[in-house]
């Protein structure tokens, strides 16, 4: 594991905005593995997974598009899920590689998703964090269950009232969904608590990342599930148990969607899983990556 080098910091242009990239792993030769975090984080949240794999890959987490210090632009429009996905297609590009691993959690990984149906080609391996596959999420809305645990998308879409409760007490509730939602009481030091404070509290921000959210049902509308072949990436489905805004159930069936799937459950971990759990994240990562 890389410990002592320190992170790199650069912006990098995407589709039409420019994205702050944090990177680590200077070798010319070595592959990309691209970080997508979710929401409410940032770049931070793989800082346990980039320090493990900087010896072995080129490793880039970028802030997405409307988060921390990336560009931000206005509208919720911009943050439609085709250009989030084309965003990261144009990182790979302009980072200088043809394909990448791919891994994403949350947010991350719903783009993630998305990224290895529309552009398979441009992945060798794809890692998915706590989101289930598309098809799977929008059959487990149609349960009682998970319209309970999702009553927090419908809350963003109201104007201005989501944005007061998030930033009040200086992002007092960001900092708590980490920390009453984890199940690992040393994973969220009050520096790191502090780290996501900060991000979101970056002028216009807060807004941005809303925005995600209140395309959800604009998007629902033109969702098709046919559109879904079945993926040939090989890929990874990592799921922390204990997660309290998605069930453990929406995981079942997505072999219909992957030909080369594996499923690794972690038990007394939440939704942050990457950061609830690092080391068994790691694990299985590595043991992923490292098969042929």
């Amino acid at each position: 594991m890389n410990t002592d080098v320190p992170f790199k910091h650069r912006r990098v242009r995407a589709s039409g905005v420019e994205l702050h990239c944090v990177e680590l792993g200077a070798r010319d030769d070595a592959p990309l593995m691209l970080f997508l975090h979710g929401f409410p984080e940032f770049w931070y949240s793989w800082r346990h997974q980039m320090r493990e794999f900087a010896d072995d890959f080129h490793v880039v987490a970028p802030d997405l598009r409307g988060y921390n210090t990336s560009d931000k632009p206005a509208g919720r429009g911009a943050y439609s899920l085709d250009k989030l996905v084309d965003d990261v297609r144009a990182l790979i590009v302009n980072l200088g590689y043809d394909k990448c691993v791919l891994v994403g959690h949350d947010w991350g990984g719903a783009i993630a998703w998305q990224f290895a149906h529309t552009h398979p080609e441009m992945l060798d391996k794809l890692v998915v964090m706590n989101l289930p596959h598309p098809v799977r999420f929008y059959e487990g809305l149609a349960t009682a269950a998970q319209l309970r645990r999702s009553w927090y998308i419908f809350f963003f879409q109201l104007p201005w009232l989501p944005e007061k409760l998030l930033s009040r007490d200086r992002y007092r509730t960001i900092a708590e969904l980490f920390e009453k939602e984890s199940k690992n009481p040393g994973a969220f030091s009050d520096e790191d608590l502090e780290a996501y404070r900060q991000a979101a509290s970056q002028p216009g921000a807060l807004t941005a990342m809303l925005n995600y959210y209140r395309n959800i049902l604009l998007q629902a509308f033109s969702f098709d599930p046919d559109d879904y072949t079945p993926l040939e990436v090989p890929t990874l489905l990592i799921w922390g148990e204990d997660d309290s805004a998605l069930g453990k159930e929406l995981t079942y069936g997505t072999e219909r969607f992957v030909r080369d799937l594996q499923i690794a459950y972690i038990p007394e971990c939440s939704h942050w899983v990457q950061q609830d759990r690092p080391a068994i994240v790691n694990r299985h990562m590595r043991s992923f990556v490292d098969a042929g």
